[in-house]
């Protein structure tokens, strides 16, 4: 197919597609590769999970550990903020310097990154992921921003606007040109991460706020697969069942769902709309090339509105970040980074915007 066929299709909903409406995608899923190992794995939950360990060991030895020398893979985030909060001194003391050793982790992964072809002329970087909605989450945005700041990197570094439970959301509705859901006011999206899996109505009014800029999650559902002993086929057919859920539910509400599901999901997305690799963290084989998720979906999934359903598939760190399109517009070149069960990451350029 020409450049221009391809650019075309491009515009009209393609699942992976680099370039979109108002963004051109100029690198996701980054794979650097650090001793063996890869990049982002120096800030993934794991990395944390390791550093606190670490951080543990002279009180496990002193008979004075605040977790009961439970693994620190078992000590969650929410316990962690609450350690920081309402523990004494030295617990407080503990959380800052796992939270200090993970920031200068993030750091090197950033540095190394803004090193890169496509990331070198990036301006600002969003930070998101479950992480960012915990105070040690926000606390290592904050350091981060400090430590680059410090070595006089040229890159401002914001927490993400939405609340991390919405916005991986709310980007779905981006994976379109905005003419697509014209006489529509919402949405059908999933967020599919190597936790937990939503799925949300994203409500819009394109005619007083145009580009989505007053879009919101109106209904969501969060499944933890990761506490479940799940397949992967079990889990598509929960996914079904709580879209039909939520169908029913804008239904009800007397919303105008456009017949259009947007999907964003760990891994390299190809054109096909299966899945290369970097599905490593769900339940399955999701990057076997005999699954097709967006086909398996939309094969599921009844009329809306009399209409068969367009469902697009893209990265989630992607669509996470096409939620921050609308406070973005101040500058040219900007990133997202997921803290999360791994790092996810993507980098994008405004488009021109012709009226």
């Amino acid at each position: 197919m020409s450049e221009g066929g391809t650019e075309q299709r491009a515009l009209l909903c393609g699942h992976g597609s680099t370039r979109l409406s108002r963004v051109d995608i100029l690198s996701y899923n980054m794979e650097l590769k650090d001793n063996g190992g890869f990049l982002g794995d120096r800030a993934s939950k794991k990395a944390l999970a390791a550093i606190l360990d670490k951080a543990r060991k002279p009180l496990i030895k002193e008979g004075r550990d605040p977790f009961d020398e439970r693994p620190s893979t078992d000590i969650g985030k929410k316990e962690l903020d609450r350690a920081l909060e309402k523990g004494d001194a030295e617990t407080a003391g503990l959380i800052h310097t796992v939270v200090e050793e993970f920031s200068q982790e993030l750091a090197f992964v950033v540095r190394r990154f803004l090193k890169e072809k496509n990331w070198k002329d990036v301006e600002r970087i969003a930070v998101g992921g479950g992480m960012r909605g915990h105070r040690i989450g926000e606390l290592a945005v904050g350091r981060l921003s400090a430590l680059l700041k410090a070595e006089k990197i040229d890159v401002e570094v914001v927490p993400i606007a939405n609340d991390p439970d919405d916005a991986g959301l709310l980007g779905a509705v981006h994976l379109a040109p905005e003419w697509v859901f014209k006489g529509h006011d919402a949405i059908i999206a999933i967020d599919i991460g190597g936790t937990n899996m939503r799925v949300g109505v994203v409500t819009f009014d394109l005619k007083k706020s145009p580009g989505f800029a007053g879009a919101a999650v109106a209904e969501r559902e969060i499944w933890c697969h990761a506490d479940d002993d799940t397949t992967r086929d079990k889990a598509v057919d929960a996914l079904v069942e709580m879209i039909g859920g939520s169908v029913r539910k804008a239904e009800k509400a007397k919303l105008k769902l456009a017949p259009f599901v947007g999907i964003g999901c760990p891994g390299i997305v190809k054109a096909d709309g299966s899945i290369d690799r970097g599905t490593q963290n769900l339940p399955g084989n999701w990057a076997s090339s005999r699954f097709n998720l967006p086909q398996r979906i939309a094969e599921a999934l009844p009329l809306i509105g009399g209409y068969d359903t367009q469902v697009v598939l893209h990265n989630d760190a992607v669509v996470q970040g096409l939620s921050e399109i609308p406070n973005m517009t101040d500058v040219q070149n900007w990133g997202i980074l997921t803290l999360g069960t791994g790092l996810g990451n993507a980098c994008f350029a405004n488009r021109i915007i012709k009226s």
